[in-house]
């Protein structure tokens, strides 16, 4: 079922982007006019009022479609998180506004800019997403229900070690990644079968690897790994369990984004600089987040959001570097080759810190990296017309990829639960072009590597 309800539906989608420029005389009013407008687009789709969501299955279990998770993490991330800098150019400090504050009129007219930059980049993405959103996918091959659980649980043993393998393969590491993650999402999901089912010896396997999975997050220095760790257990173990995910884990998340901030600053703070092991690092920085004298304003104004960095960046293109058009795309293809076909290939890290060293957001001499969002290279490349053309590309083809797991691997809980949701989950943060893409392209020819060796094993049968 395809579920469209006509061509203007989707216009109404750019109706809030409209507004702010029309209203971009008043900066202020034009930066809440396209914040709420990226609120309003979040209703208008996640209720299928502009195209009906698919009636193949339970709106909760097809909840890793794109539609919905990738939307809201991507999106929301993208064009939400930056109200906090605005209260914050306006005088306020955790939410109190101070008496005396002289307010920049410059700053808060780019700040708008780049909002209503945001809010158009939505519109584009959900429009993309949405487009090519025709459920349920035509299935080619099917697999048994019996082996699902020991099939997952298979995955996840055997990619962990493999992307393992890569990681310390030179000129390989760059396949790695997404192995790893699959490995992450294939043994969560196959943790969320294994409980209902009531598989012992299954769920302490899988129980054991999540653990594993977490504490790797846990001492990786970074918020997100966390987060999605405890966000997709959660997705995963909704259906079955509603009433329990809802009063366990929303507390839960909103205790992360909580503590987490002081933890990890001071985590990297002690293990990368000090002589600390990881576990007592991880201890120390715990009793730190936990103590309740961190503030966290500072992390809600300018890491949270990435819209300090855009704003350097309009500041600089096109009035004095001119669009790249482009050269990101041809950098990226560059990036795609493996150094063990190139070894003297140019470092990726390098080729994304040129633009950034060029806008003056961070100095060459300084030891700090710094990529662009994607929809920042999208505006570098060819301003709104780019972003608009990056945008629907983006959601464009990860629905187009999510539907082709679908078609591949015998339906929703193989082909996008687990293979679009493990090999292309950068899809759901959104990197600098180079890294995207690279990570995109060796996915999918992960995916059909995986599809080729269920096929020969006869675990996906022709339908």
């Amino acid at each position: 079922m395809s579920g469209n309800k006509g061509l203007e539906r989707y216009i109404v989608l750019f109706i809030p982007w409209i507004l702010a420029s029309i209203f971009q005389s008043d900066a202020l009013l034009s930066y809440w006019v396209a914040w709420v407008g990226s609120l309003l687009i979040f209703l208008l789709t996640l209720t299928g009022w502009v195209k009906a969501i698919p009636t193949d299955r339970p709106m909760t279990e097809q909840l890793m479609r794109p539609m919905f998770i990738m939307h809201i993490i991507f999106a929301g991330y993208m064009s939400c998180t930056s109200v906090f800098y605005m209260l914050d150019a306006l005088g306020y400090q955790n939410f109190v506004k101070s008496p005396v504050v002289l307010i920049d009129a410059q700053k808060i007219a780019a700040i708008a800019q780049c909002q209503r930059y945001y809010c158009l980049g939505h519109a584009a993405f959900i429009t993309g997403v949405l487009v090519f959103m025709k459920y349920p996918a035509k299935k080619k091959y099917r697999i048994e229900n019996t082996v699902l659980a020991d099939l997952l649980m298979k995955v996840a043993l055997i990619s962990l070690p493999v992307s393992n393998i890569l990681m310390r393969t030179p000129g390989l590491s760059q396949l790695s990644n997404q192995l790893s993650s699959l490995s992450f999402i294939a043994g969560t999901l196959a943790l969320a079968f294994a409980i209902p089912q009531k598989k012992p010896t299954n769920t302490v396997i899988c129980g054991l690897l999540y653990a594993f999975n977490f504490y790797s997050a846990l001492v990786s220095g970074f918020k997100e790994p966390i987060i999605i760790s405890i966000l997709v257990l959660g997705l995963f173990l909704y259906p079955n369990y509603k009433k329990f995910v809802l009063i366990t884990f929303a507390p839960l998340l909103f205790f992360c984004f909580m503590v987490l901030p002081a933890y990890v600053n001071s985590f990297r703070a002690v293990a990368w600089s000090d002589d600390l092991d990881a576990d007592a690092a991880a201890q120390q920085s715990l009793d730190v987040a936990l103590d309740g004298q961190n503030d966290n304003w500072d992390f809600l104004t300018l890491r949270l959001s990435e819209i300090d960095m855009f704003i350097t960046f309009t500041q600089s293109t096109p009035s004095t570097i001119p669009y790249y058009g482009t050269k990101l795309l041809s950098q990226s293809l560059i990036v795609v080759i493996p150094r063990i076909f190139w070894p003297n290939k140019p470092i990726t890290e390098a080729l994304v810190m040129e633009r950034v060293y060029d806008a003056g957001v961070v100095n060459r001499l300084s030891n700090v990296s710094a990529k662009p969002a994607y929809i920042v290279d999208a505006y570098l490349s060819g301003g709104m017309p780019g972003i608009f053309i990056a945008l629907f590309a983006y959601g464009a083809i990860a629905q187009i990829i999510s539907i082709k797991a679908e078609e591949l691997f015998g339906g929703y809980i193989l082909g996008t639960a687990l293979i679009f949701s493990g090999l292309f989950q950068i899809f759901w943060r959104g990197l600098s072009f180079e890294f995207i893409i690279n990570a995109v392209f060796w996915s999918y020819i992960s995916m059909l590597i995986i599809f080729a060796i269920l096929k020969k094993q006869r675990i996906l049968k022709p339908v």
